[in-house]
């Protein structure tokens, strides 16, 4: 009977010991959310007319978010149309970075990026292309080492935003960013879901391991336009 009861007590406190572990968890979880946002809430912009506050940076980075048949999707062409308005309202007179995968001959967001903002009007000699894009650490890392990079303008949805400009921030990147709206085609629920681990992921890159990107390479300038 004492052994029964010993027994029980042992698991009343294993579970105990359980649900304080997950209590933890799930705050940390939180926490790290309410960070991150909270970190890059100051350099969003989100009218165009905003930018008038602010020094201008050297380029505009479009970060790559999947093609279907050689088109970007409605995500990405999002963000090339937010990326395309903020070169009209510095007069054709600034750069476009457009980071994205190009893992496989059969796979070339990055091209994709790019003829989409010729199709617009963007001219050649503004725009370079980043092919190792595969994430927003190595699109961010590689725009600062690769492309020399200083200060940028991030154009991606308002879900994706924040991590941007926190991972940009913690690279020692002036990253501001320029969300286009969440709309109700996305698949937001996935979006929302894979964005909250990808924060935590986030964290470990800038702040606990530091990694190197994929792929580095040698230098390719990005013109900056006074």
């Amino acid at each position: 009977m004492r052994s029964r009861r010993k027994s029980r007590k042992k698991r009343f406190w294993a579970l105990k010991a359980l649900a304080l572990i997950i209590l933890l968890g799930v705050m940390l979880f939180i926490s790290i959310q309410l960070y991150i946002n909270i970190y890059a809430y100051p350099n969003i912009i989100k009218t165009i007319n905003g930018f008038e506050n602010i020094k201008k940076p050297e380029a505009i980075l479009v970060l790559g978010a999947g093609i279907k048949n050689g088109i970007p999707t409605p995500v990405l062409e999002d963000r090339l149309d937010h990326a395309y308005e903020l070169y009209e309202y510095y007069g054709e007179n600034i750069s476009i970075l457009v980071s994205g995968d190009n893992g496989s001959i059969y796979y070339n967001e990055t091209k994709a990026m790019y003829d989409y903002l010729i199709g617009l009007g963007v001219k050649e000699d503004h725009i370079f292309c980043d092919y190792a894009g595969f994430d927003t650490y190595d699109s961010m890392y590689r725009a600062r080492d690769v492309f020399g990079l200083k200060s940028l303008i991030v154009c991606t949805q308002q879900y994706h935003i924040y991590r941007s400009i926190y991972i940009a921030g913690k690279l020692g990147l002036d990253a501001y960013g320029y969300p286009a709206e969440n709309k109700e085609i996305y698949p937001m629920l996935y979006n929302y879901a894979r964005e909250s681990l990808a924060k935590v992921k986030a964290i470990i890159d800038t702040d606990i391991t530091k990694r190197l990107p994929k792929y580095l390479g040698d230098p390719v300038p990005v013109t900056i336009f006074e």
